[in-house]
C-alpha cells in the first residue's frame, strides 16, 4: 500500500536564511504521507511512534516536493512504513521573469525515512478485505 502527496514549499515553510526549508517540515510532510496510510489500512490515523530520515539535499522555498510513503510490514497493532522525498522542480532565478518554474529532467530525492506507526487493535476498523 502507497500513499503520496505532492507539495509546493511557501516561504510559511522557510525556517533558515535563504529560504531553506527545516528538515523537521519534511518530517512533517511524513507524518502526512503516513496518516494516509493509516486511514487507508487501519480506518484510524494512528499514531507515529518513531521516525527516522536522512536528509540528502537542501530544500528551498520555490521547490516543488513528491512525498512517498508505504507500507512495509504490519503486526497486530504497529505498522513498519518507509518514506522518499524528491524534489521535482521549482523557481528558476532568471532576473527578467520571477517567477519562472520548471520541472527537473528527473527528480532529486532529498530526504528518505522510515518510521513506526501504532494503531490500537480496538481503533482498527476495517477488515483486510476492505483496505485499500
Amino acid at each position: 500500500m502507497e500513499a503520496t502527496l505532492r507539495r509546493f514549499m511557501g516561504w510559511e515553510d522557510a525556517h533558515y536564511a535563504g529560504g531553506l526549508v527545516s528538515g523537521g517540515h519534511l518530517v512533517e510532510l511524513f507524518g502526512d504521507v503516513g496518516t494516509e496510510l493509516m486511514m487507508r489500512h487501519d480506518g484510524d490515523e494512528g499514531l507515529l511512534a518513531t521516525v527516522t530520515a536522512d536528509f540528502l539535499q537542501p530544500v528551498y522555498v520555490g521547490d516543488l516536493l513528491e512525498v512517498s510513503g508505504r507500507i512495509l510490514s504490519v503486526g497486530r497493532t504497529s505498522r513498519q512504513l518507509a518514506f522518499e522525498a524528491r524534489k521535482l522542480g521549482g523557481h528558476l532565478d532568471l532576473p527578467d521573469n520571477p517567477t519562472a518554474a520548471g520541472l527537473l529532467p528527473e527528480p532529486i530525492t532529498v530526504a528518505r525515512g522510515t518510521a513506526v506507526a501504532v494503531v490500537k487493535q480496538e481503533r482498527q476498523r476495517l477488515r483486510p478485505e476492505e483496505r485499500r
